[in-house]
């Protein structure tokens, strides 16, 4: 299964970089300009992003390839 975070456009590191990094910038600006529940919000967004993108990021080929490689073996002990 595809889940939104293995999409393709997120494939690029500087694409997932620049997702943190504009939740990091308009988190900051919300408690610059006094909305400290704004800004709060999408400070959790961006460490949401850092796990997602960063720490626990698997491209969709690396989750799609275990699947692929049991489906070879299912189909060859078919045939035997």
């Amino acid at each position: 299964m595809n889940k939104d975070n293995q999409h393709p456009f997120f494939r690029p590191l500087w694409r997932r970089l620049a997702v943190i990094a504009v939740c990091v910038i308009w988190s900051a600006t919300e408690f610059a300009v006094g909305t400290p529940f704004w800004g709060t919000l999408l400070a959790g967004m961006a460490l949401y992003a850092v796990w997602t993108f960063l720490i626990s990021y698997k491209p969709a080929d690396e989750v799609s390839q275990p699947a692929a490689k049991e489906t070879k073996v299912s189909e060859t002990k078919a045939e035997d």
